[in-house]
């Protein structure tokens, strides 16, 4: 990110994810499903043009702030997002593990 750069992460009820905008421009989006408490993120996209920047962890901690002041509890299916509550600590009591069940239920099973 420069100094010039503008950031915001908004939640997109409409498409089920949480964007990043970059001066106003869609930079990336990490997909989410509510399943009861729990918060599933099973896809993470980074436009290549943003890519090298910092801006998938702004997304991701922002994308986890929201979830925790939701309520609800993490489910990291997404390798990114699983990456970096590996990473973080302070995110650890928000989550859940992937289970058979939840890749069932994203399957449609």
């Amino acid at each position: 990110m420069t100094d010039a750069e503008r950031t915001e992460v908004v939640r997109n009820d409409a498409l089920g994810r949480y964007e990043i905008l970059v001066n106003g421009e869609t930079a990336g989006f990490t997909r989410f499903i509510d399943r009861g408490d729990q918060r599933i993120f099973p896809h993470t996209e980074l436009d290549d043009r943003f890519s090298g920047r910092g801006l998938s962890s702004v997304l991701v901690r922002e994308a986890l702030d929201d979830t925790r002041a939701a309520g609800r509890r993490v489910v990291a299916v997404c390798p990114l997002v699983a990456k970096y509550v590996s990473k973080h600590e302070e995110v650890a009591d928000l989550v859940d593990p992937v289970t058979p069940d939840i890749l069932q239920f994203l399957r449609g099973e």
